[in-house]
């Protein structure tokens, strides 16, 4: 009995607990760990809430307590639906007890389960015992739970109802129930609900109704879903949610992620923000489980009907008559629907049909499968969020709430909050979970536990995550997650398909798991498993028994040690690994044991074998024979032995061993993949020519290293090489690696012959050198996208660029000598130099500059790159190259120090520098008074505007010169300069990649020449503005008209970018443009892009183009920031696609930066994460939502070819798109000192990254 009560005691508190209500606050929250085990359960697959199948939640919002006899078929009628209509579900009588059903407990049941009740007190209600007792229930429900009570008083006066007076005067009857102990009770009752605050019906009905209906909706919420307790880091979703909730016509949200990511808790949050402003709603949850039982699904599909279908009780007879019910009714009703924890496309169709749903609604799926061909077949337009984990901060505010009931750690747990945090990686059941286990512990407890759920992942937790593994639809499927958990994770994705595939169909299988949610990739297609899913994985794999040696897999080097080392039989093992060195490290305890390689005689189904830093004593002879994957770290050997069979191995990765000469001793037509990397003491390759079919060949750091047999120019499959470090290997003129015999002819110049097959080819710290004794020549490279040629010595390419022709990457960071670049290929993408201290020059096959990422801090010396700038120091040009600013060549001993570029002004000398850029000379100089500068218009202030006049007798008008001085008033400078005429021909605003910066409370001055002459008429009224945003002060702006007598040079030192030339590059809209070469991702990485900026900057200057929305898929993740009316910004580029049509969300002028912004920079993130990937982003339109584009043909060209997988990300030119959002944004600068000293630690830094780069590039562990 005592229990009874105690179990009655906490069910109200849950129920209240559990039920977000205006009118239920609890006064605590309940600590999980104080309610019974069995009154607590999974309520998704991603939160974890209350509940109890012992007793009954609320089935009812209302329960109507009415005289049948008065209003059954007038007011009570009116009211029912009423309700119903506002999505508030009501029980009356005549509607839900069945004929032949006793009346009595079927009314004590609906009071007991409804929220609240409506007494509609009419002339004979107190003459009925039925409704009296309804009464007296529900208030004694109000006293005991908060159950809520409106009283309407229609056509009595509440005075009579309370003193009992007319028909409510009830008396005592004998022989009824009118005893004088109902009486009493009942009287009591009438004085109660008199008293409470109630409506009076009156007037107009009507109006009555609406009052009671929004009474009830506000007081009750009894839309809403109850939400976890302590929930975190919803903030981080309202963005795109909401792009998704203002968008017509996109009404499906699907969200996707891992088990326990939060996915179910996510859509409950959605739901109650929104539910209040759709006419029907519905919530239907755990859906996968549900079908499983009797019946499921035809249980839910009525559930939705009795949602949607204005509360009528429905009861399909079949699933299919279901569905074409559901359909039907989603035609018309505006509705918000949540289908939690859909399992397969049956059930997606079953609940929601296949026809057309009112584009007004809103239905919102969460499901770990992947869901892009559930709408082929369909009209239906979906957005896919893939949820995001917590990050550090708010796992550790989850975790803290639930362990301490508090938001910070207490004293002492700090450490062991993080290492808790580290553990659950951001999921947030997890932390849920492991937070209350570890509720009001000790440190000694927290340790403890702690240890156990690094060991053995909770059960709870292991129970959500494997259901996404048990719904894998086949054993290979599920074989090869198990294989990536226990031996792959963080592997190279590429790496893993060549070992697995095709035993696991290895490309499909692991599309299928990131679709699942069971794996991601990270952005050098390195395979990510999350840390519990993984630890699922392994605890799979430890239930196939209790000993080591009788599962399919062993990964912990302790078992693996006990295995060997006591030759134990393991027929079913797969896959098996030891690292000597890792047990070294962890201090793990293990008994000395003699290991031999007959201890693997019985492992035939081995196919996996990592045997890290082990010396095995005997004969290789009965290795298995069916290995694809043999990885030894540090193998001990100096040769391989002869009688090792590796007939079916695909990769060998024998990074650190001890190997002198690498010699097969067969054919290995099944390899691959060989790593030799950092083998120090490796001398000799010899017969690679056994392998036919390698791919990639990893000799990086065999410094040692003095020959490879000449037969690696005939390995036809072989794609990539890197032979970093092996500077030996290129110095000894004996060396012929030439693919044919060299004749006698070429005795004195030796050929390094590589195979014509390569895509990327790694040579860095070869100390290559281009002399008579040795000739490196490339022959035909028709495949070669990545050369990296970096720290090596020659002056120059020691290589024909036409036989280049696809080559997209260059490296030749840190060649000390190279003094000039010619002839680049036209294809090249990107070119990093850093570093290059002599090198002066580069031009290209092509005079425009189509560079995507371009590294150039450290090249001092480099005054010219063609197409892109030219900066060369006024003492080296002459008086025909300056043209009318030849009088500044007796300045040329000033200084001026230039901020604007970091990679090009660090380092560089201080003397005065002029700057070719779009054919716009500009030069900075010192407060100088020079007569030459003698302005013919002047203003004060950082603008002027003039009517051009007639030229003079016998001159042509070719340009202006625009000045003007200025001083700093801050350390972060952000202005252009803008030339336009009043008339439209012209608008132009340039931002000098270089210009000078003062010292404090000095002048400077920026003078320029723009040669627009031929776009000049007499009387066009001109403006020119300095838009200064910050940090500098104008004192005065100034243009003088320059004509042809006094101008010598015509194309400005051969530039072909000239104004009134082609800029088509950089246009934003008819005659506008906007001329910039500033790095986009640096802005965006400080912060400096203002509103102001881009309101001033895009006013006025920009065509939109009205886009109704996107259509279905294919669109980059982040490509969405308003889901409102889209408009489209001209985005101009560097490389093939000069225009790209990119949207923005509709908003004014005021605010465009505001959203610009923090659009354009996930967007160009997104991009980038794309390109490195080597995906192709496909946008699509549909015909009838183009209303009109620019007249522009490029930007009809909707496939955005991204180019293929290079290097790492480089905060150089964007590889895309966003000049038109860049500007002029120096930081302060330090001095001269410390200018050297941050050079030297950037391209230390640069060097560091190199390194890293290379390593994510050369498909190794």
């Amino acid at each position: 009995m005592r229990r009874e009560l105690v179990e009655k005691s906490l069910y109200r508190l849950i129920i209240s607990y559990s039920r977000p209500s205006p009118l239920i606050r609890p006064f605590f929250t309940l600590p999980t760990s104080i309610i019974p085990d069995y009154l607590i359960s999974m309520a998704s697959s991603s939160s974890i809430v209350l509940a109890s199948s012992d007793v009954i939640a609320s089935s009812y919002d209302v329960f109507l307590s009415f005289s049948g006899e008065d209003t059954r078929f007038t007011f009570t009628d009116h009211l029912y639906h009423k309700l119903i209509q506002a999505g508030i579900q009501t029980f009356r009588d005549n509607e839900e007890i069945n004929k032949g059903e006793e009346l009595k407990p079927e009314l004590e049941r609906a009071i007991t389960e409804s929220r609240a009740s409506i007494v509609v007190l009419s002339t004979n209600y107190a003459t009925s015992t039925w409704c009296l007792d309804e009464l007296f229930l529900i208030l004694e429900r109000r006293r005991e739970c908060n159950h809520f009570v409106l009283p309407v008083f229609y056509g009595v006066e509440p005075s009579d109802v309370r003193n009992h007076r007319g028909s409510f005067a009830i008396e005592v009857k004998p022989y009824s129930k009118w005893t004088d102990r109902n009486v009493s009770r009942w009287k009591l009752a009438l004085t109660e609900v008199a008293s409470l605050s109630g409506e009076v019906v009156l007037g107009h009905e009507t109006i009555i109704l609406k009052k009671i209906v929004d009474t009830l909706y506000n007081k009750l919420d009894c839309k809403e879903v109850p939400l976890p307790p302590n929930i975190t880091g919803m903030s981080i979703h309202d963005q795109e949610i909401n792009s998704w909730l203002e968008q017509d016509n996109l009404v499906f949200l699907v969200i996707k992620g891992m088990g326990g990511g939060g996915k179910t808790t996510l859509a409950k949050y959605i739901y109650n923000s929104n539910q209040k402003s759709f006419e029907y709603v519905s919530f239907i949850e755990e859906i996968g489980s549900t079908c499983k039982r009797a019946n499921g699904l035809l249980k839910l599909q009525e559930q939705l009907l009795n949602d949607i279908l204005e509360g009528k009780k429905r009861k399909t007879p079949c699933v299919s008559q279901g569905t074409r019910i559901i359909a039907k009714g989603l035609e018309t009703k505006r509705a918000l629907i949540v289908l939690d924890d859909i399992v397969d496309h049956k059930q997606f169709v079953a609940l929601l049909g296949t026809g057309k749903i009112n584009a007004q609604s809103k239905i919102i799926i969460t499901t770990r499968e992947n869901t892009d061909t559930w709408f082929d077949l369909s009209c239906w337009r979906y957005h896919k969020y893939e949820i995001k984990l917590l990050n550090d901060d708010e796992s550790s505010l989850l975790l803290c709430r639930h362990a301490f009931k508090s938001i910070v750690p207490m004293a002492g747990f700090e450490k062991l909050v993080l290492r808790a945090v580290q553990y659950c990686e951001g999921n947030p059941l997890a932390l849920e979970v492991l937070g209350s286990s570890l509720f009001m512990n000790d440190v000694e407890n927290w340790t403890s536990q702690l240890t156990l759920s690094e060991k053995e992942i909770d059960s709870r937790v292991q129970g959500v995550l494997i259901r996404s593994y048990e719904s894998l639809p086949s054993d290979t499927l599920k074989g090869l997650f198990l294989h990536i958990a226990c031996f792959f994770n963080g592997i190279d994705m590429d790496y893993v398909v060549k070992i697995l595939e095709p035993d696991y169909s290895a490309i499909f299988g692991i599309k299928t798991l990131i679709q699942r949610s069971l794996l991601s990739l990270s952005s050098n297609k390195n395979i990510i498993m999350h840390r519990l899913v993984q630890e699922m994985g392994k605890n799979i794999v430890r239930q196939e028994s209790i000993r080591p040696e009788k599962r399919s897999r062993v990964w912990l080097s302790s078992d693996s040690y006990k295995i060997l080392g006591k030759r134990m039989v393991a027929k079913k093992v797969e896959g098996f690994a030891l690292d000597i060195k890792k047990m070294l490290e962890e201090n793990l305890p293990f008994k000395s044991l003699e290991l031999k390689t007959d201890a693997l005689i019985n492992m035939d189904r081995l196919k996996l074998l990592q045997l890290n830093f082990v010396e095995l004593n005997g004969s290789y002879e009965n290795f298995p024979e069916d290995l694809k994957w043999l990885c030894c770290f540090g193998f001990p050997l100096r040769s391989i032995p002869s009688n090792l069979y590796m007939g079916t191995v695909v990769a060998i990765d024998m990074s650190y061993s001890k190997l002198e000469v690498f010699e097969p001793s067969m054919v290995i037509l099944s390899l691959k993949i060989l790593n030799l990397k950092d083998s120090h003491h490796l001398l000799e390759i010899r017969n690679i020519f056994m392998f036919p079919n390698l791919e990639t060949l990893i000799l990086w750091n065999c410094y040692g290293l003095v020959n490879v047999c000449k037969t690696i120019g005939g390995l036809g499959s072989l794609t990539l090489l890197n032979m970093i470090g092996c500077k030996h290997l290129f110095n000894r003129e004996q060396m012929d690696l030439s693919s044919a015999s060299a004749s006698a002819s070429d005795t004195k110049h030796h050929i390094f012959s590589f195979p014509s097959s390569l895509h990327r080819l790694f040579l860095k710290d070869c100390h290559l050198d281009y002399t008579d004794s040795f000739n490196l020549t490339f022959c035909f490279q028709p495949d070669l996208q990545y050369l990296n040629l970096g720290n090596s010595l020659f002056e120059s390419l020691p290589f024909d660029n036409h036989h280049l022709e696809n080559l997209r990457v260059l490296d030749l960071s840190f060649c000390t000598r190279l003094k000039c670049l010619k002839c680049l290929p036209n294809t090249l993408a990107e070119l990093y130099i850093y570093g290059c201290e002599l090198l002066e020059r580069i031009t290209f096959q092509s005079p425009r500059f189509t560079l995507q990422e371009f590294g150039y801090l450290g090249c001092i010396h480099l005054y010219e790159v063609e197409g892109f700038m030219k900066l060369v120091p006024i003492a080296k040009l002459d008086e025909t190259e300056l043209g009318h600013m030849k009088w500044l060549q007796q300045y040329e001993h000033h200084q001026v120090f230039l901020v604007g570029d970091d990679e090009l002004t660090t380092g560089r000398s201080l003397h005065i520098q002029m700057l070719y850029e779009f054919g716009i000379m500009s030069t900075s100089l010192p407060d100088i008074n020079d007569p030459n500068m003698t302005p013919e218009y002047i203003s004060d202030s950082s603008s002027l505007s003039f009517d051009v006049p007639s030229c003079p007798k016998n001159k042509r008008l070719k340009g202006i010169n625009v000045t003007f001085k200025y001083s700093i008033s801050g350390d972060d400078w952000a202005w252009f300069c803008k030339v336009n005429t009043t008339n439209g021909v012209l608008d132009f605003m340039y931002n000098p990649k270089v210009f000078g910066r003062p010292e404090f409370g000095e002048l400077c001055i920026w003078l320029s020449y723009w040669p627009i002459g031929n776009t000049l008429d007499t009387g066009d009224t001109l403006n020119v503005s300095i838009v200064v945003m910050s940090g500098l002060e104008v004192h005065e702006c100034s243009v003088s008209l320059v004509y042809s007598d006094q101008e010598t040079i015509e194309n400005n030192m051969g530039q072909e970018e000239i104004l009134g030339g082609d800029l088509s590059q950089f246009q934003l809209s008819t005659g506008a443009y906007y001329l910039c070469r500033r790095d986009f991702f640096e802005l965006l990485e400080v912060g400096r892009l203002t509103p102001d900026w881009f309101s001033t900057l895009l006013c006025g200057t920009i065509d939109y183009t009205e886009v109704r929305g996107w259509r279905k898929t294919g669109r980059p993740r982040h490509l969405n920031p308003s889901f409102t009316e889209l408009k489209t910004v001209r985005c101009i580029i560097h490389g093939p696609q000069l225009e790209d049509i990119y949207k923005i969300a509709d908003m004014s002028k005021s605010s465009i930066g505001d959203k610009t912004v923090a659009f354009t920079s996930t967007l160009l993130e997104e991009r980038i994460i794309n390109e490195r990937m080597g995906k192709t982003v496909d946008f699509e339109f549909a015909s009838d939502e183009i209303e009109s584009f620019p007249s522009s043909p490029e930007i009809y060209d909707k496939q955005i070819k991204s180019p293929d997988e290079t290097v790492g990300r480089q905060s150089v030119i964007p590889s895309f798109a966003g000049k038109i959002f860049n500007y002029i944004v120096p930081t302060a600068k330090p001095t001269s000192a410390e200018t050297e000293t941050s050079s030297q630690k950037s391209l230390d830094k640069k060097k560091n990254e190199d390194d890293e780069r290379e390593s994510r590039n050369v498909n190794i562990r």
